[in-house]
């Protein structure tokens, strides 16, 4: 809220609000700044106070103006490069418009690091539904401290902390990594599994070994955004596939391959971030035939693994373990901060991606992941996971009645963590809007591979189910329209 009793003027205070958002990311470059009669009537200031800011924005290199069509947040550094799902030249537009049914629209920047940091930033004490993770107090255990004191005993410090851990990562846990995968039917030995520092360095591992600048990889459109942003940043070309409720939109990746032979498709198969979507057994069998034709491997990211059924349908138990690769980690079900993540790969695949994890870590931290071990081991973990996942269902239920009861729609059957909420407004400016009131938002532009306005946005069914936002989200969604 602007003071007018401030000791700063309300052009300094409007001016300093912005100027943060953008510093953390919460506006990301390209975004545009709302109309300066949009601005005044929100905020409660005359249109010329508005202009004011703006101004200091622009002299602080944070903003630049364009004619006739407002203000928009500046790259503060060099620009990473472009989401690209198709080849630059002649006929690219026309390519890309053959494969999707869908006219090309040109891609904004976006940072390799601005969904990261604007999706972890805490704008308020208040629930957050635009959060990945589950709250604090729902991960909250006596388990987890009491399984590091036991590994970090005065004996255990000196054997394992003053020397590097083993490059494959803790035996122990992959062998109990193995186990969790033998109840998947994923056919994966401890000499299949690699340790990481969380699945998203899983991932990273996969691609920098996989592939290099330039190749094209398939992606699922929506899709998990800070994977879009990765994979940009490290020059790849993405190809953007629809997600469908039965699995990927199988004409459209038969396409890209005759055109662009594609080294990676990249899915969350089970509970799909943000639909919420599973694959079924037909599609994934048609999936894994288009993979061998074309030659190109799968990365399977099952990191909601903890919460979904175990008869789901899974990729690597179909091929065990050819083409596909398993990613999963623990930051979602145990301890956001511990990074523990793991792939599982092919046999013949193991030692290159061994060599990277080298190149980039050198080893993983041996302590977290003996402990991790002994949770595991002791049914801890397992147990853990079933009380949230009883929690999760009773929060579904009640999030799901608020939503409706607020006018929105859900765009796929809520299912797992997250649900993807039609809100028949803006959801980029909407997120803007409850901002200012201390939520932050997951609009739906950000699970694009081309950023486009949406008016979808997805919501952490643990921390949306708090009727007060609910009725802050209907206010503001009335005055937006």
């Amino acid at each position: 809220m602007l003071m007018k009793t401030s000791a700063h003027s309300l052009t300094e205070q409007l001016s300093a609000r912005f100027g943060q958002r953008i510093r953390d990311r919460l506006l990301a470059p390209g975004a545009r700044l709302p109309s300066v009669r949009q601005c005044a009537a929100q905020h409660g200031v005359s249109p010329s106070t508005v202009v004011a800011a703006y101004d200091q924005l622009l002299a602080q290199g944070l903003v630049e103006a364009r004619k006739n069509r407002g203000f928009f947040v500046r790259e503060l550094r060099a620009e990473a490069p472009r989401a690209a799902p198709v080849l630059d030249g002649p006929g690219a537009s026309a390519a890309w418009q053959t494969a999707t049914g869908i006219a090309p629209r040109s891609p904004a920047p976006i940072d390799a690091t601005a969904l990261i940091r604007g999706m972890f930033h805490k704008v308020s004490n208040k629930p957050q539904p635009g959060m990945g993770v589950f709250p604090a107090d729902w991960l909250e255990s006596t388990f987890m401290p009491a399984a590091v004191r036991k590994v970090t005993g005065s004996r255990a410090l000196q054997e394992f902390s003053l020397q590097y851990g083993e490059p494959m990562g803790d035996s122990g846990l992959r062998r109990m990594l193995a186990n969790k995968l033998s109840g998947l039917n994923v056919p994966a030995s401890p000499d299949n599994i690699i340790t990481t520092v969380g699945a998203t360095h899983a991932l990273d591992i996969v691609s920098r070994t996989l592939l290099r600048a330039g190749d094209h990889v398939m992606v699922e459109d929506p899709g998990w955004a800070v994977e879009f942003a990765r994979l940009n940043a490290m020059g790849m070309r993405l190809l953007p596939v629809p997600r469908r409720p039965d699995g990927p939109d199988l004409e459209v990746m038969a396409r890209y391959c005759e055109a662009h032979q594609p080294k990676l498709y990249v899915s969350v198969s089970v509970l799909h971030n943000p639909t919420g979507y599973s694959l079924t057994p037909g599609s994934a069998h048609r999936l894994l035939q288009l993979a061998t034709q074309h030659q190109f491997h799968i990365v399977e990211d099952d990191t909601y693994s903890h919460i979904a059924p175990e008869h789901a349908t899974r990729l690597c138990a179909l091929d065990g373990l050819q083409r596909t690769i398993y990613v999963s980690g623990f930051a979602k079900i145990l301890a956001p901060n511990w990074r523990v993540g793991f792939v599982a790969a092919p046999a013949h695949l193991v030692e290159r991606f061994l060599d990277t994890k080298l190149l980039g870590t050198l080893t993983t931290p041996a302590l977290l992941e003996k402990a991790l071990a002994l949770c595991m081991e002791q049914g801890q973990l397992r147990r853990h996971a079933e009380r949230i996942k009883t929690r999760l269902d009773a929060a579904r239920s009640r999030t799901v009645k608020l939503a409706l009861s607020a006018g929105c729609t859900f765009a796929a059957e809520p299912a797992g963590l997250f649900g993807w909420v039609d809100t028949g407004v803006d959801t980029d400016a909407l997120a803007q809007r409850m901002l200012d009131e201390g939520y932050l938002l997951a609009p739906g532009a950000l699970f694009h591979a081309q950023r486009k306005p949406s008016t979808l946005m997805r919501i952490n069914f643990a921390t949306a189910q708090d009727a007060v936002f609910w009725n802050v989200f209907s206010e503001i969604v009335r005055t937006i329209r």
